[in-house]
């Protein structure tokens, strides 16, 4: 059986956590029908994450596990867009290693990608804040508000959230997005579907389940002032017409229907999510 899906994990100096994260990702993917990949990117760590990480492969079971080590640390947009680009499934799914977004809400955008609906589907906490289970501190949720409002204003993009570290990509159409991105660290979300938006590409915001973990690496103000930098980088190389060749390898793409179609060649039911439909089951929640 061919694989279906592949998860890519970014990881950076995550040894303390990223073995539970695996577990669960592994029992996830083993209790469902089609056949699937998980790719850690480890971003030039300092601690034990490879080592962790590999040990934790043995749980895999027939999830097929492997790592990619990146040396020197890149950035986070950089290890995101090595995974993506290994991706052997026709899509790709990138969580954070710290499961702020349980796993078990995979269904939310897989389905829509595998139903031939959209190209690119990326989990949002703007959309239905009542899925917020942990909020970030109050200073915090309220910057990352002032950002995306500026992301909007900045770029036209008609999104809430793009910094929700829980996206998938149907591949055959995204690949010359990802392999054309420049922007390593924060703002390459902003990069991925900005570039995606001008080559027309069907998008989709769904809000999911979010908890806010202690030991992020972020700094609201000094990381949203580098985010903005990138914004106007990203901008400039729009206007000079630095990804034109990726637009038009997207168009091109889409212009024969086979690419528009369902992706059930294994012959496996689409995942259904769990019920209700908008929630993960409270039982199941990570």
């Amino acid at each position: 059986m061919s694989l279906s899906l592949s998860i890519v994990i970014p990881a950076y100096n995550e040894g303390a956590r990223i073995g539970k994260s695996l577990g669960l990702v592994f029992a996830y993917l083993n209790e469902q029908a089609y056949e699937s990949e998980v790719i850690v990117v480890d971003d030039g760590s300092t601690d034990d994450t490879s080592e962790v990480a590999e040990q934790s492969f043995v749980a895999a079971g027939r999830v097929r596990a492997r790592l990619i080590r990146v040396e020197p640390n890149r950035g986070k947009g950089h290890a995101v867009c090595a995974g993506l680009l290994a991706a052997q499934a026709p899509v790709a799914l990138f969580s954070d290693a710290d499961l702020s977004t349980p796993i078990t809400e995979t269904p939310k955008l897989f389905e829509l990608i595998r139903k031939g609906e959209c190209d690119l589907v990326f989990g949002s906490r703007a959309l239905d804040r009542s899925l917020i289970g942990v909020h970030q501190p109050w200073r915090r949720e309220q910057g990352g508000r002032v950002v995306n409002l500026l992301v909007r204003v900045a770029t036209g993009l008609p999104i809430w959230d793009t910094q929700c570290g829980f996206k998938a990509f149907r591949m055959d159409v995204c690949r010359p997005i990802v392999e054309a991105a420049t922007i390593d660290r924060f703002g390459f979300d902003i990069e991925l579907l900005y570039i995606a938006h001008l080559a027309g590409l069907r998008l989709r915001e769904y809000p999911v389940r979010w908890d806010h973990n202690e030991g992020s690496k972020l700094s609201p103000l000094r990381d949203g002032l580098r985010m903005l930098r990138e914004i106007f980088i990203i901008r400039r190389q729009a206007r000079r017409g630095f990804y034109r060749r990726a637009i038009e390898a997207v168009r091109q793409l889409t212009q024969h229907g086979h690419t528009r179609a369902p992706i059930l060649a294994d012959n496996t039911p689409a995942p259904e999510s769990d019920v209700p439909p908008e929630l993960a089951s409270a039982a199941r929640r990570i």
